[in-house]
């Protein structure tokens, strides 16, 4: 009769190895319970300051997060929030900012209290996408599918290149349709976007293309093309009161964004 093995019981290797790997474990949860415990006070404090109506998405990057904490410098936390009106004209913003090494104790950040807080450095942009363009133009010319690329034209970019490019003009291509004399045509035009006094975007137009050139009063057309597309655009405010020193143009939208050092988290 064969006998029955009898089961091996674990080693004490085994033992601390299984005990470390819970320990790990239960400080990574903790870890993360504690990050989001601090990016939903964040988020709080972000409501109230930009005025929002609903909390914004805060994230605060870099692991560990309880080293950050015990050292009291958060290497990057980012925020953004979608959809923010400003005024009448403007319904889809996208506002951002990444506080990079901010400055709070624990207890503070956990409680919301950030008065004394301070951050070395915060980079702030507002998003302005192809519907509130579209809104926008629709004043002058009923406009449809209002699209924003990069004008990647060989004749968009100066030759030769310059050796530091001008980050408050950017080329840009605009597209969409509407209707001249009951016929829908769909218009493309080439252009720029300047970053001009008090934080606005002005969009200039220089070339214009229609699909159907046989229009009659075509010239008369493409000049009320240029002048719907030409307008000044005001953002609002940048986060933190950045001040804007840059606009780039990317596939839907304009980018306006700038970079302050040194101030408090309760700032603007």
């Amino acid at each position: 009769m064969t006998a029955t093995p009898t089961a091996r019981r674990p080693t004490r290797g085994r033992k601390l190895i299984i005990a470390g790997l819970v320990l790990v474990g239960l400080l990574v949860a903790a870890d993360y319970g504690l990050a989001a415990a601090g990016e939903y006070q964040v988020a709080q404090r972000m409501r109230d300051k930009f005025r929002l109506a609903d909390d914004p998405t805060v994230r605060i990057n870099g692991f560990p997060f309880l080293y950050q904490a015990l050292t009291g410098d958060y290497r990057d936390i980012e925020i953004t929030a979608s959809g923010v009106p400003v005024r009448d004209s403007l319904r889809d913003l996208e506002i951002r900012a990444n506080l990079y090494h901010t400055r709070i104790g624990l207890s503070d950040l956990l409680s919301g209290n950030t008065r004394g807080a301070r951050i070395d450095q915060v980079t702030g942009s507002v998003k302005i996408k192809a519907q509130d363009l579209n809104r926008l133009v629709n004043s002058v010319t009923p406009f449809t599918d209002m699209a924003i690329e990069p004008d990647t034209r060989p004749e968009a970019t100066p030759t030769p290149a310059p050796a530091k490019p001008d980050p408050t003009k950017a080329a840009v291509k605009l597209s969409g349709s509407t209707t001249v004399a009951g016929r829908k045509i769909r218009i493309t035009a080439y252009g720029a976007v300047t970053l001009v006094a008090d934080h606005q975007v002005a969009v200039s137009v220089n070339d214009v293309e229609l699909d159907d050139t046989s229009l009659a009063g075509l010239n008369e057309v493409l000049g009320v093309v240029r002048q719907a597309l030409s307008v000044t655009i005001d953002p609002g405010v940048l986060p933190f009161t950045v001040t804007p020193t840059a606009v780039r143009v990317e596939s839907g939208a304009f980018t306006v964004e700038g970079t302050i050092h040194d101030i408090p988290l309760d700032q603007g």
